[in-house]
């Protein structure tokens, strides 16, 4: 590991001046995931600006119905907040399925959205890695590819973003927002996310310098119906192999409201669009639910060793929308 020095900020200001003093700074949450590239030789800050102590931990409900999270909340107290429970459901089951307790108590918002999109040729320093010394290639395409990208990706970088709470956060059209030295910003969390293309060591649209200070959310009522569903390898905390998060508001049998995005499948947290058009106004059954998979699935270019993420994929959606039509059908005859 390189020597590196290590600052606390207390106020934003103090944390863009810190950083915007040492041009191979680094902004230091929980730690969990920039503290482990460190270890292996990957992240070589020379100097760590430690922001936990930040006024950025409160949640708050919005004026129009939506939340807005501090971007240093840890995610034990995102899972716990009775709002966050209440409203978006399947952002705290996403928490709750994403790493131990120990790891949730001290990631922070911020820090999980910023994680690095990774596999393991970009953690090995003696393995050539586009993300982590661009135009070196990508072994992954042609080696170990079984958890990695079915949608969205090039041969310049097939790895997938493990974040479990971003997949949550693009389902219902979460807004990050910003500061940096000229002033204030917000980008959705659609648009956060560069596209791989040929330039995948260029993860996110955030200036340079920028620091999170929360993430919106805008009111849903749909979310209050959500499910988030994970698959993995092992019964333990460990990375999706494939994932969906879902909210899905039926009336009378037909599709008024749907959300949907799935995890382990691309670069960014995917958002099924495609399916959702699908949906909308439809009948919530089985089959229109395997429908919409499809429409969205119809652009998955897997590798040799990845296609089963297709089936996956297709096969939770049908289950998830299944429950939760179900669910609505049940409370509808309960209020009649």
């Amino acid at each position: 590991m390189r020597e590196f020095d290590y600052r606390r900020a207390f106020d934003v200001a103090g944390a863009l001046a810190l950083l915007g003093a040492e041009p191979e700074a680094r902004y230091l949450g929980g730690g969990t995931n920039l503290v482990d590239l460190m270890k292996s030789g990957v992240e070589r800050p020379a100097l760590l600006v430690d922001v936990r102590e930040l006024p950025l931990d409160g949640i708050a409900v919005t004026d129009d119905g939506g939340l807005r999270i501090g971007a240093t909340v840890t995610n034990s107290d995102l899972a716990a907040h009775p709002e966050v429970r209440r409203r978006y459901p399947a952002l705290a089951q996403a928490v709750l399925a994403g790493a131990s307790g120990q790891l949730r108590n001290m990631a922070t918002v911020g820090g999980n959205l910023l994680q690095r999109t990774r596999c393991g040729y970009f953690t090995d320093v003696t393995k050539p890695c586009n993300k982590r010394a661009p135009g070196s290639g990508c072994p992954a395409v042609a080696g170990e590819h079984r958890n990695h990208a079915i949608l969205g990706a090039t041969s310049h970088c097939v790895a997938v973003h493990p974040s479990d709470m971003g997949v949550a956060l693009a389902a219902f059209d979460a807004v990050v927002h910003y500061e940096t030295a000229e002033g204030r910003g917000e980008l959705a969390l659609a648009d956060l996310y560069l596209p791989v293309a040929d330039a995948p060591h260029r993860e996110t649209a955030l200036p340079p310098g920028a620091l999170i200070t929360a993430v919106a959310l805008p009111p849903a009522p749909v979310a209050a119906a959500s499910r988030y569903r994970k698959v993995r390898e092992r019964a333990s905390f460990a990375f999706a192999i494939g994932s969906v998060a879902a909210a899905l508001d039926v009336h009378d049998g037909t599709v008024r409201d749907v959300r949907l995005a799935f995890g382990a499948v691309a670069s960014r947290p995917w958002r099924a669009h495609a399916a959702e058009r699908a949906l909308l106004g439809g009948p919530a059954t089985a089959e229109a639910f395997a429908a919409a998979a499809d429409a969205e699935l119809a652009a998955a270019e897997p590798l040799s060793d990845n296609g089963y993420k297709v089936t996956l994929i297709r096969n939770l959606v049908v289950a998830v929308l299944t429950e939760l039509a179900e669910e609505s059908r049940r409370t509808e005859e309960a209020t009649r």
